[in-house]
C-alpha cells in the first residue's frame, strides 16, 4: 500500500535497539521499553504559512530520528507496525 502523510506529518518505522547492555546483560522482552529511535519512510509537503507558502520539512525519506516515548500514532500497514507523527515530535535527526 503506499502511503503519503498530509501536510507536516511524517511516517515512522521503529528501529531495534541492542537487547545487550555495556556489561553483556541480556535484557529480556518483558523488561524492555519501546524503542525511542526510528527510520523515515515517507514525509508530507510541509507547513502551510500565514501567507499562504508551503514550508518543506527538515525531515527526509531515510534519516534515521530520535523520538519521544509517547510520540505519534501507531497504525498497522501492510502487516507492518509503524508511527504517524508530526515533524515537531521529532528530538532531532541521528547522525
Amino acid at each position: 500500500m503506499k502511503f503519503r502523510p498530509l501536510h507536516d506529518r511524517v511516517l515512522v518505522k521503529r528501529v531495534d535497539v541492542e537487547t545487550k547492555t555495556a556489561g553483556g546483560i541480556i535484557i529480556p522482552d518483558s523488561a524492555k521499553e519501546k524503542p525511542m529511535q526510528g527510520k523515515i519512510l515517507a514525509v508530507g509537503s510541509g507547513t502551510r504559512n500565514e501567507d499562504g507558502s508551503i514550508t518543506p520539512l527538515d525531515v527526509k525519506v531515510g534519516d534515521s530520528v530520535l523520538f519521544g516515548k509517547w510520540s505519534g500514532t501507531e497504525v498497522k500497514l501492510d502487516d507492518e507496525d509503524v508511527l504517524i507523527m508530526k515533524e515537531s515530535d521529532i528530538l532531532g535527526i541521528l547522525g
